[in-house]
């Protein structure tokens, strides 16, 4: 029995906030019933994102849909707001929320009380000042931007298969991606993968036609998987023609030209910015203590240090590593430790309402996983490297049991087989990004401004 009637918001509904509020809805089940506890969960899409899934839904291996869990459907004793939380004053318990009607409504951002808070609003793309980025770039963090480069991508090879025009082909078929993490790299790839099959249905492009290549300002590329496996990735990627250039930065993308920091110059129609990620800005929109980089400060109980009645996990929170032989080191900001982190926290919220002893999050990095494209993939798992198709399996096979839900476990795994038995899927629909073009153009209209440039097409 709680002590007293809680009212919990949850802030964001990605890994840490879907599986936060997931725990309470269970451990909670006969204090929702009596109304004794209320959780609010608000979030900028109705949908948690599984962003492992994101490369293979943009190479086609997954349907988009079968990539995102429906928080209605697996909350359904829950309260979802779509919505943005754009401040939090911790000290009156009271946050500010922006819905997709308050412009319309004219009042202004609503206020919402609460007596437990949790922090969850993920991470946000780490951008810097470099000319063209942000006309030119696309990102890789969302399910749309994933569904967006792969039409991008063979909409370009469509181009370059009807150009006349080789300075126009030539762009259209150099594709830059920045960062070696696992997003750049995983997303590298399986798209890269998904490009060469797909040029065996163009009579005039190649796979050599095709520049791929990877920019990385470090000296070495995925850093979670070791530095033995992140030498044998650059070496795979560099036999597949992938031109990886460690240490070297992105210097500009203005007027479709990547400007590279080692004097090189590529014509290019596609950039792709998967450099790193930062806190959500609404944590500098709180009164709740923060480290240097951003993130809230917090106990190895999840809860925000020196405040009460406030938690956090995953990219939101700096959570001290017990596990770590050296002082002050931190846990990851990775999925692995934001799913164990979400179930500990629901736990410690619910010991706490229930006056009983928090418990400690104390799990070691079990090590990373990452595919390179079909049957290929590194891996380092307990200290033991895998590399080539086994390290692919243990990839699909690692995220297939984290994906929430049987529903899409299953989904998934049908997906995998069919995608097995037939042949890929190689149709771009640049056409979604804008829906109304067709009919504003048939209606007599212009097409809109996003549309401007192509208005039946991603580019």
């Amino acid at each position: 029995m709680v002590k007293e009637r809680a009212r919990i918001l949850v802030v964001g509904g990605g890994y840490v906030g879907m599986y936060t509020a997931l725990r309470l809805q269970r451990q909670l089940r006969q204090e929702l019933r009596r109304g004794e506890a209320e959780i609010t969960v608000v979030t900028p899409e109705p949908y948690m994102t599984y962003q492992p899934f994101l490369p293979e839904a943009a190479a086609g291996a997954v349907s988009p849909r079968h990539v995102v869990v429906p928080l209605r459907r697996v909350l359904p004793h829950c309260r979802v707001l779509v919505g943005e939380v754009t401040a939090v004053d911790h000290a009156k318990r009271s946050a500010t929320l922006t819905t997709l009607t308050t412009q319309e409504e004219g009042t202004g951002p609503r206020q919402l009380e609460y007596d437990e808070l949790v922090l969850a609003p993920g991470s946000v793309s780490r951008t810097l000042p470099i000319p063209g980025l942000a006309d030119f770039a696309i990102g890789f963090k969302t399910v749309e931007e994933a569904i967006g480069l792969r039409n991008h991508v063979i909409e370009q090879m469509d181009i370059a298969s009807s150009t006349r025009d080789p300075a126009i082909r030539d762009a259209a078929l150099t594709f830059v991606f920045v960062g070696g993490g696992y997003a750049g790299v995983e997303a590298l790839g399986e798209l890269e993968d998904m490009a060469r099959y797909t040029t065996r249905y163009y009579h005039n492009v190649k796979p050599e036609d095709m520049k791929w290549i990877l920019v990385e300002a470090s000296d070495r590329i995925l850093p979670e998987v070791g530095e033995d496996m992140g030498r044998y990735t650059v070496s795979e990627l560099r036999r597949r023609n992938i031109d990886v250039r460690l240490d070297t930065r992105l210097e500009s993308c203005a007027d479709r030209i990547a400007v590279l920091s080692d004097g090189a110059r590529f014509p290019t129609r596609t950039v792709v910015w998967t450099a790193g990620v930062k806190p959500h800005p609404v944590l500098a929109a709180t009164d709740l203590p923060r480290t240097e980089q951003g993130r809230l400060k917090c106990t190895p109980e999840l809860a925000v240090d020196g405040v009460t009645h406030a938690w956090a996990a995953g990219d939101a929170a700096a959570v001290p590593d017990v596990t770590a032989s050296e002082p002050g080191a931190l846990t990851a900001p990775n999925a692995q430790h934001a799913v164990r982190q979400a179930k500990l926290l629901g736990d410690n919220i619910v010991r706490s309402l229930r006056g009983e002893p928090l418990r400690t999050y104390s799990r070691a990095y079990a090590g990373s996983v990452a595919s390179l494209g079909l049957h290929k993939g590194v891996a380092q798992v307990y200290g033991r490297k895998v590399k080539g198709y086994p390290a692919w399996f243990m990839h699909r096979a690692y995220h297939l049991s984290r994906v929430p839900t049987f529903n899409r476990k299953a989904r998934v795994l049908a997906e995998w087989t069919l995608s097995g038995l037939f042949k890929r899927e190689i149709v771009s629909l640049g056409s979604l990004e804008h829906p109304r073009a067709e009919f504003e153009l048939a209606a007599g209209g212009k097409p809109s401004d996003r549309s401007s440039d192509d208005p039946k097409g991603s580019s």
